[in-house]
């Protein structure tokens, strides 16, 4: 494996807490406060404390996890940056232009889906995604584009003029203890170099946790990982503090 790299960022993304709020309290006239729990923000501002250097949340078309509220307290609230993960959608363009968060990620939205699966297919929807990316921009909103590790995504969101991407790591976790393993890191590896030689700032999310996490270190470039059900699971047993501790240990080198 190559060196860890000293300053990868840690986004710690917090939608699965919504899905358990929302599992009890769905029908309820409050999405926080009284006896709704738990508190996506509250547990947004405890990852911050043990180390997490940025805060990305969803809301999806169905408010399926994340409510508007749970966004606009968390932009309010939190001191590191938030990350919006937003379909290409009109309304989600007027609503990330109200909130101005630090940043948006475009991500494939389907009501079928449990979570996003697969990337957002930005050469047939060039026109769409360039509209946000240019709408983004020009609010001061950084735009990164969730996208398959392929390289006509990648050159299409250097065109674009995205300055980051998010590769999709989702083939590389479900191979990872079957085959095709070392064929979609070799993958995910192409697509890191490609995309740095490009200009674009490269991220990457989907499916990493605590095994798979010293093989994702082995791509290059990478400027920060946004990883969510694996530290919401690993805090349901070691509390939230030391689970984003632990992954940014990781991270840092220091595990």
């Amino acid at each position: 494996m190559s060196q860890v790299q000293d300053k990868i960022l840690l986004g710690v993304n917090v939608d699965h807490c919504a899905t358990v709020r929302q599992a009890r309290y769905r029908a309820h006239a409050l999405d926080h406060g009284d006896e709704v729990e738990p508190d996506p923000v509250d547990f947004a501002l405890r990852c911050e404390a043990a180390g997490a250097d940025g805060i990305t949340m969803h809301l999806r078309e169905d408010r399926r996890h994340v409510q508007d509220s749970d966004i606009e307290r968390a932009r309010a609230a939190i001191q590191t940056r938030l990350n919006l993960e937003m379909a290409c959608t009109q309304e989600m363009i007027d609503y990330a232009l109200r909130l101005k968060p630090d940043s948006v990620c475009l991500v494939p939205e389907s009501r079928e889906e449990i979570t996003t699966e697969g990337g957002l297919d930005i050469v047939g929807q060039r026109e769409r995604v360039g509209e946000v990316v240019a709408a983004m921009s020009a609010a001061g909103i950084a735009t990164s584009l969730f996208i398959d590790p392929h390289p006509a995504q990648i050159e299409m969101a250097a065109e674009l003029h995205a300055p980051w991407i998010e590769l999709h790591t989702g083939a590389y976790a479900n191979a990872y203890f079957h085959e095709g393993r070392a064929e979609t890191l070799a993958e995910l590896v192409r697509a890191a170099e490609q995309a740095h030689a490009l200009g674009l700032v490269v991220n990457a999310g989907h499916g990493i946790n605590y095994t798979n996490i010293s093989e994702i270190l082995s791509i290059p470039h990478l400027h920060e990982l946004n990883i969510g059900h694996s530290i919401i699971s690993r805090a349901l047993t070691a509390g939230i503090e030391p689970a984003v501790r632990e992954m940014k240990a990781h991270l840092t080198g220091a595990a």
